[in-house]
Order: C-alpha cells, then sequence, then structure tokens
C-alpha cells in the first residue's frame, strides 16, 4: 500500500534524468551537496501512509497532522531546519471552480509534495513540473532544489490563468445573455455562480504573493540565488492574476448591474402599457358610467340616435387616444 501512494525520484548533480528512490530508504538517499530527492504523495488516508516519511525525513506530528487534514490556509510555515507550504491549486470540475490543496514540504536536499485530489479533479502535472526542473538544471548546471520548488509554483500558477480564461469565457456568455435581444426576465444564476468562482480563485491565488514573497527575501536558506530570480517572475504573475480576478469582479458587478437595469427597463415598458391601456378605456368607461346611472330627465335617453352617439364617443374616443399613445412609443 505504501508504495501506492509515494513515489520518490532522485536528482543527482552532474546526471541526466532521474532514478528512482524506495521510499522506505529515504535517509540513504538524501544528499544535500550532490543530489536532490523529490517525494511525491498521492491522497495519503491516515499516518501509516506517511509513516514513510516521518520516520526517513523527521516529520513532525504536527506537520503531518497537517498534511492529513488539509484546511490550511496558502502560508509558508518553519519547523527546525525543514519548512511547510500549504499551497492551493484551481481547475475547472465541471462548471465549477474548485480549489485543493497541495502540502509542500522541503528540506535540505529533498521535497516533499502531498496532493489532495478529488472526483473529477484534473491534478497537477508533475511531468510538466519535472520537465521545468530539467530544462534549469540544463541550462544553469546545477541541481539546485529551489528550481524544483519554483517549477512547482509555475506550474500551479499557470493553472490560475487557465481558470481566468475560463472564467473570461464564462463572462462572454453572460454578456451575450444580458445585453441579448430578449434578456432574461430575472437574474441569471450563472452571475452568482461565477461571483462565487472568482472568491474561490481569489482565495486560493491572493496568499499564493505572501509565500512568494518569503521566498524572495531567502527566508528558506537553502533556495539559492538563481532561484530566488525565477520566484520573482513567480510573483509578477500572480500579481498579475490578482488583478484580473478584480477586474472580472468589477465586470461581473457591472453585469449584475446592466441585467438589473434591463429587467427594470422591461418593468417599466410593461407599465407604460398597463398605464396606456387604462387611459385609453378609462374614457370609454366614463361615457358608460354617465349612461348607466338611470336617471329620469336625460335628454339623450329619449332620442332616436342617443344610443348610436354613445357608442361613437366612446370608440372615437378609444381610437384618438390608442393613436396618440401609440405615437409615442407607449404601445
Amino acid at each position: 500500500m505504501l508504495r501506492g501512494v509515494l513515489h520518490a525520484w532522485r536528482y543527482v548533480v552532474g546526471r541526466e534524468g532521474r532514478e528512482d528512490v524506495d521510499p522506505t530508504h529515504l535517509e540513504k538517499a538524501v544528499d544535500p551537496d550532490h543530489a536532490v530527492v523529490w517525494i511525491d504523495a498521492t491522497s495519503p488516508e491516515d499516518e501509516e501512509d506517511l509513516q514513510s516519511l516521518k520516520t526517513e525525513l523527521g516529520l513532525s506530528p504536527t506537520v503531518v497532522d497537517a498534511i492529513l487534514n488539509p484546511r490550511e490556509r496558502t502560508k509558508l510555515m518553519r519547523y527546525g531546519d525543514y519548512f511547510h507550504v500549504a499551497v492551493h491549486d484551481c481547475a475547472c470540475t465541471g462548471d465549477t471552480i474548485d480549489s485543493r490543496e497541495i502540502d509542500v514540504v522541503t528540506g535540505p536536499g529533498w521535497l516533499v509534495t502531498v496532493r489532495h485530489p478529488a472526483t473529477d479533479w484534473s491534478q497537477v502535472d508533475l511531468d510538466e513540473v519535472a520537465r521545468r526542473f530539467e530544462l534549469q538544471r540544463a541550462e544553469h548546471s546545477t541541481t539546485e532544489q529551489g528550481f524544483l520548488l519554483w517549477a512547482l509554483f509555475d506550474v500551479i500558477v499557470d493553472r490560475y490563468f487557465e481558470v481566468v480564461d475560463v472564467v473570461d469565457d464564462r463572462l462572454d456568455e453572460i454578456e451575450d445573455v444580458v445585453f441579448s435581444a430578449e434578456p432574461p426576465s430575472g437574474i441569471p444564476q450563472e452571475i452568482f455562480t461565477v461571483r462565487r468562482d472568482l472568491s474561490t480563485l481569489r482565495r486560493a491565488a491572493a496568499p499564493m504573493r505572501e509565500v512568494v514573497n518569503a521566498i524572495i527575501r531567502k527566508e528558506i536558506d537553502f533556495v539559492d540565488e538563481p532561484a530566488i530570480v525565477h520566484f520573482h517572475d513567480v510573483y509578477d504573475r500572480v500579481l498579475r492574476v490578482g488583478d484580473l480576478v478584480e477586474a472580472q469582479r468589477d465586470l461581473l458587478t457591472g453585469l449584475l448591474e446592466a441585467n438589473l437595469a434591463v429587467t427594470s427597463n422591461q418593468l417599466n415598458q410593461v407599465m407604460k402599457k398597463m398605464t396606456s391601456w387604462g387611459a385609453i378605456l378609462i374614457v370609454a368607461t366614463l361615457i358608460a358610467g354617465i349612461y348607466g346611472m338611470n336617471f329620469r330627465h336625460m335628454p339623450e335617453l329619449d332620442w332616436e340616435f342617443g344610443y348610436p352617439l354613445a357608442l361613437a364617443l366612446m370608440g372615437l374616443s378609444t381610437f384618438v387616444l390608442w393613436r396618440w399613445f401609440r405615437k409615442k412609443g407607449w404601445l
């Protein structure tokens, strides 16, 4: 069961590619001066699944508990000579955006990633993380574990941008609905769904700025200067994600206000029509009411043309008022 949960690889200085490592013998593989060991755990269920990490890497019960109960806000914590970083990945699951915690624990010469998957959840592509790390190894001729941490962060931020693009498409669809020839009578529910999704993305991306900034300030002492230069780029991109999210929130608010304005305008049109027809019919109703009072001394009652005249007056007043309201654009 352990081997099904944990996977470990070792990057040796001066040697291309990586080699598999037995997760139960990590202590022998760790060599901060000559290699970097990467351990990945997928959905650990209990402490037994992480027993190898506790034994071989000396993880404290506090860190193990944080890993097994992914409820941490994005932050960087130090425990002796190693660090725990809880970051949040975002992806689209069906018609909504969901967030999942990724726990990263790193010490001299080793790095652990713990992913917590869910149904229909698109996991971070570890092959892409490894590819970017390999590119930096080749470019800088070094196996600096800061580049591995950077590669992971870089892929996560890329996924933020993918989610932003999806939200853009959904905002375009909402805009088409709101400003269509026949707009909906109520508020489209998609507006509230997108607002909730933007809040999810914002809660995941915004705190990452502080984590990346802490790395830039060299709070993780075994992340060297070449990797820190790359983290500056990650920091700028995280700020860009935050700006895009805020812009989308403003656009969504504008669409909601536009929808309310359109709905209000529709109501005004209905009220104008009702008012027009009420004014048209009230004159005929007034004439009918007068001649329906049945007083004995009403000259028109005994007149041969009284009834046709009353009908003519009602028809003429109705037609004149209808033409007038139609010309005003109320009908």
